[in-house]
């Protein structure tokens, strides 16, 4: 696992979120910031859609990004075509590999399924791209089907075999199965693409990156189709901080990218969204305040300024006297362990009145009023 990447899909599968519509100045910023991070591939787009999307995809290749860019295609020669007129460089070309798939596609023919591809893989070639071949719903093929396609894949010229678990059907052990057989049958580099149909998208990208895969497609927030994909914050401090593989990105500024993407979607990131939400790092309990004000380790995995979040304590229905003189203390108020005592008690019956936590405001109003 000492060689993973990141290749970002947000701009292309995240936005393919249902009600979802960056405009190109949106992309251009996302695409900008990833790249300061240091994520060395985006996804940018699907440039046979023409219009706004081949306008932001266009201004991206022109940025002089470090990262590599990559467009999503069909296994058709137009949609290529649209990809080179964008300037790109790298194209990703998705094919159905399921027989649910083949059959609502292609009509169940599978032979035309490698006859498309490879006479795609040529194309592209010929036009010295370079290829990235994605087997679309590879969760759900026949395990010899999907291991012939790639391995053809590979003959024709692929540089890189993507295992897409479309419908977000795997577990980690049988994510950890089928893509072990696929590294194994292969030369070229797997890469891993997850959704989270099941709440198991992250899981399942570190379970195939554990199996062998060497790139992993996330989404900033989770964003993507249905119930989205692997979240980029997660994967890579999941890698970072449980596997202790530093992909050298600035995660210190994953917060702010988490925040961008958030206005650019127009859905906010729910509170206790893993890494990246509010109260990641926000204490309420007296119990955990406590904990951490004796050491932060005690009730946080790794320190919120890796993410760019600043710790906070909460006062609420949960919180101790600990919590109520340590932010009490720092506006130069310090009360007995009785007056304490007492604002604790309406600090608890205010926040059930207002169901909610209090603001300072609140609570230095509540010692004012005592």
């Amino acid at each position: 696992m000492s060689h993973i990447q990141i290749n970002d899909t947000t701009l292309r599968d995240g936005e393919q979120s249902a009600g979802i519509a960056f405009t190109v100045s949106e992309k251009v910023a996302l695409a900008t910031i990833m790249d300061a991070i240091g994520i060395p591939e985006l996804e940018v787009g699907t440039p046979a859609m023409g219009g706004t999307e081949a306008q932001a995809i266009t201004e991206m290749t022109r940025l002089g990004l470090r990262c590599s860019l990559l467009g999503w295609n069909r296994a058709l020669r137009s949609d290529i075509e649209a990809s080179i007129a964008c300037g790109l460089k790298r194209v990703h070309i998705s094919i159905p590999v399921s027989d649910i798939q083949i059959k609502a596609k292609f009509g169940g023919n599978c032979r035309f399924v490698g006859e498309r591809l490879r006479d795609s893989i040529h194309f592209a070639l010929d036009q010295g791209l370079y290829v990235s071949i994605g087997g679309e719903d590879s969760s759900r093929a026949d395990e010899s089907f999907l291991i012939d396609i790639a391995l053809s894949a590979q003959d024709w010229g692929a540089s890189r075999f993507r295992f897409c678990d479309t419908v977000g059907i795997l577990d980690p052990v049988t994510t950890g199965q089928k893509v072990s057989k696929l590294v194994k049958a292969l030369s070229i580099p797997v890469e891993m693409h997850t959704h989270n149909d099941f709440g198991l998208a992250t899981a399942n990208a570190l379970a195939g990156l554990q199996a062998g895969a060497t790139s992993v497609n996330t989404t900033v927030n989770g964003l993507g189709e249905r119930a989205g994909n692997a979240a980029t914050e997660e994967v890579v401090m999941a890698l970072k901080r449980l596997y202790e593989i530093d992909l050298n990105l600035d995660t210190r500024r994953l917060r702010e990218l988490s925040q961008l993407v958030a206005a650019a979607s127009g859905h906010p990131v729910a509170p206790w969204k893993a890494i990246v939400g509010k109260n990641v790092f926000a204490h309420e309990s007296g119990i955990h305040v406590h904990g951490v004000l004796q050491n932060p380790a005690t009730y946080e995995p790794f320190a919120p300024e890796e993410v760019g979040i600043q710790r906070q304590l909460v006062v609420g229905k949960h919180s101790g006297r600990h919590t109520v003189s340590s932010l009490l203390q720092q506006h130069g108020i310090t009360l007995t362990k009785e007056e304490t005592q007492s604002v604790l008690d309406r600090v608890r019956n205010l926040s059930v009145e207002v169901k909610r936590g209090l603001t300072v405001e609140e609570l230095l109003n509540l010692v004012s009023t005592h």
